[in-house]
């Protein structure tokens, strides 16, 4: 069976809308997704860096992410043909172990938490295929990377682009087992 590696933060959870409604609440800010498009919210604000990085660096932050619309349909369909990995940069934000691993048990229970692969160089994944919105993570990986969609990605080009899980489930009809 072939791999598919997937990384969990604007891949599954929907960590942007979280993490700027935070944002906009303690900073008393009005940006918007669209006002992310591009770029990332440290890059818009870069005097409060260290203050959007605590934000993820809280307690469960993790815990109550919103799940990306078809991810839990797709994927599961997908694990009726291939090996389902969870790969996530966890080591970025290690407070996010605990609220990331409770998160992937109640959405996606169908895949094994011995699936789980919390890491930070995801060059180490040996998998076929890794989905993931952050291209730097393609760099070293043997597989092909595909690019999902999230909003500081925009401008990012030279992957094979998915805008969302059914583009990804298109992708995956398409592939010759």
């Amino acid at each position: 069976m072939k791999k598919i590696a997937i990384d969990m933060d604007e891949v599954m959870a929907d960590f942007s809308s979280k993490h700027l409604r935070l944002f906009n609440q303690r900073f008393q800010d009005t940006l918007t997704i669209e006002d992310l498009q591009g770029t990332r919210l440290r890059q818009l604000r870069p005097h409060l860096a260290n203050e959007i990085t605590a934000i993820i660096d809280e307690d469960n932050f993790f815990r109550d992410l919103d799940v990306v619309e078809g991810s839990q349909e797709v994927i599961r369909e997908l694990s009726k043909d291939y090996e389902i990995y969870i790969t996530t940069a966890a080591m970025e934000h290690p407070t996010s172990f605990h609220g990331k691993y409770e998160w992937l048990c109640e959405h996606f229970s169908f895949i094994s938490p011995m699936n789980y692969v919390f890491c930070g160089d995801k060059s180490i994944i040996n998998a076929d295929y890794l989905i993931d919105d952050n291209a730097r993570n393609f760099a070293g990986f043997r597989g092909q990377g595909l690019l999902f969609t999230a909003p500081h990605n925009r401008d990012v080009t030279g992957y094979t682009r998915v805008n969302n899980w059914y583009e990804v489930l298109e992708f995956f009809k398409n592939d010759i087992r």
